[in-house]
């Protein structure tokens, strides 16, 4: 009987966990489906704005000439919650195998993946990250005080190539993005097509200095959202996984707790079986003898 009972316990504590997994997974698609509108709108608009930087800078390559020295940030973008399969350690196995230049550093987003690179000397900062695409506006802010901070360090000052590492949902792996300072115009520049240079309303410096912040801002947005639309299909399996798993375990556990309670149905059955014939017994008349 208290076999039966540990069963019973246990399955009612698969029951319990199998609709944890089941609203997770619910939570997971529904990020999806939200973020498949926001990630292709954002990447059309990121798309603008380096159409207009390579028209730009086809006309004022001098702005965005660099020292060679300038040291390179590398930008991870990890996940802040958990069950998400190997999201994390895709990540590092890319690191680990092109990371290896003494002059790259390391800003970690996300707290699993701070766990996995505490002692890791390359990185210069961790932040927290975010869990649905509401609260990206947040990290952004987050990311852009650490930025500011780490600017300031003067052993950090000569930072100017930033990059972004991310799972890409389109390409489907880890890719590594410049970010800062913008892309240079591709061999078929833009005075193929445009004759005469941009008009413009502010000075060239001036122009390249907010059109860098605006194509920074939305371009970290663009990265942010394919991340954590990566990060929700792998939990998305991860969720399928385990949850096929706990059914697997389930419907054992239903039939050895169905088995032992067939067995004590027929143990029952026979006690009352024997307690009848015993009753039959004591009951018999006895025989009268005649003299």
């Amino acid at each position: 009987m208290s076999k039966r009972r540990e069963l019973k316990e246990r399955l009612a504590t698969l029951d319990e966990i199998e609709g944890i997994m089941s609203a997770m997974k619910n939570l997971a698609l529904l990020e999806i489906r939200k973020l498949e509108v926001f990630l292709d709108t954002q990447r059309r608009a990121v798309v603008s704005i380096e159409a207009a930087a390579q028209d730009f800078l086809s006309f004022y390559p001098q702005l965005q000439s660099a020292p060679d020295d300038l040291q390179q940030l590398w930008i991870v973008i990890g996940s802040e919650r958990g069950f998400c399969g190997d999201f994390n350690e895709v990540l590092l196995q890319f690191l680990n195998a092109n990371a290896q230049q003494s002059d790259t550093l390391l800003l970690a987003i996300g707290r699993r993946l701070e766990a996995r690179l505490h002692d890791d000397k390359r990185v210069a900062a961790f932040i927290e990250g975010h869990s649905v695409a509401e609260e990206i506006q947040g990290t952004l802010l987050h990311l852009t005080e650490m930025l500011n901070q780490l600017q300031q360090q003067p052993e950090l000052a000569k930072i100017g190539r930033i990059s972004a590492v991310y799972h890409d949902h389109e390409t489907g792996s880890v890719q590594l993005r410049q970010l800062l300072p913008l892309a240079a115009p591709k061999a078929k520049s833009t005075r193929s097509t445009f004759s005469h240079a941009p008009i413009l309303n502010l000075e060239p410096n001036q122009f390249l200095s907010q059109l860098t912040d605006q194509y920074l801002y939305a371009a970290l947005h663009e990265v942010f959202y394919a991340s954590l639309m990566v990060e929700n299909h792998k939990r998305l399996e991860h969720m399928n996984s385990a949850i096929n798993r706990l059914e697997k375990d389930e419907t054992q556990l239903r039939l050895s707790y169905n088995k032992l309670r067939q067995e004590e149905i027929i143990e029952e059955i026979e006690i009352i079986l024997l307690s009848a014939e015993a009753l039959t017994k004591t009951d018999k008349p006895k025989e009268s003898v005649l003299p």
